[in-house]
């Protein structure tokens, strides 16, 4: 059984409302994805896809200062829940929590530096619990919706952040070259030394990139503990 309350260093997360609960994926991404770039005077503007309980939304509002995060969910629980942890957060002001659905909403070109997103990747998944199965399943949120959506509603050299399945890499790509989005950085993400990726982090920006950057994560040491890697990564969040 998860906690129902997930603490870290500056904020915590209550977590036992929203479907999708906290976990690595969420954590990873958020501490792991590019920070967004304002210009000017301009403060950054973020949008958190599917926020469930607000984590990522809340690790981007500790990592950018100035920025705005708009963060949004289908589920009226997750949604109520992420908003009762950024009121309870040091950044209220700064992230607005709205129930909404990414693949139907209006667009609103060119509005975000930063579309980030732990999305639903199961295919034909069966569950009792619906919302479970709602928030998992790949049914509700496409990747071709997800990358065409986020796509259009970036700023010129906005970039788009995702976790996905390692075998969904060539999708992915494909998907957003085809939409105009170039790679900037892929990390593969492995349990352990040795092991085969399971998951991989992407960034891909809107504009051209010189030279993307590919590497690999390790989540464990052999014995089991966070690796240096991963302890390095995730030092601003975990007590």
């Amino acid at each position: 059984m998860r906690e129902a309350t997930f603490r870290f260093k500056r904020f915590a997360v209550l977590n036992d409302r929203a479907a999708m609960k906290v976990g690595t994926d969420g954590v990873l991404l958020g501490a792991w994805c590019p920070e967004p770039e304002g210009v000017e005077d301009r403060a950054p503007r973020v949008l958190d896809v599917g926020t469930g309980s607000g984590l990522i939304a809340l690790m981007l509002a500790q990592r950018c200062p100035t920025a705005a995060i708009d963060a949004i969910d289908i589920d009226p629980e997750a949604v109520a829940e992420a908003r009762a942890n950024v009121a309870n957060s040091p950044w209220a002001e700064r992230i607005a929590v709205a129930k909404a659905d990414f693949a139907t909403m209006a667009l609103e070109a060119e509005r975000y530096d930063l579309v980030v997103s732990n999305p639903p990747f199961f295919v034909g998944l069966q569950s009792p619990d619906a919302r479970r199965a709602q928030a998992r399943s790949s049914a509700s949120l496409a990747p071709r919706q997800l990358v065409a959506q986020a796509a259009a509603m970036l700023r010129p050299g906005g970039r788009l952040a995702v976790v996905y399945p390692q075998a969904m890499k060539p999708e992915l790509t494909a998907l957003a070259i085809e939409h105009g989005l170039s790679v900037e950085r892929v990390t593969d993400v492995a349990t352990r030394p040795g092991l085969p990726p399971k998951r991989f982090l992407a960034a891909f920006r809107k504009g051209p990139v010189p030279a993307p950057l590919f590497d690999t994560l390790t989540l464990e040491a052999p014995d089991h503990t966070r690796s240096p890697q991963y302890t390095a990564l995730t030092a601003a969040f975990y007590l």
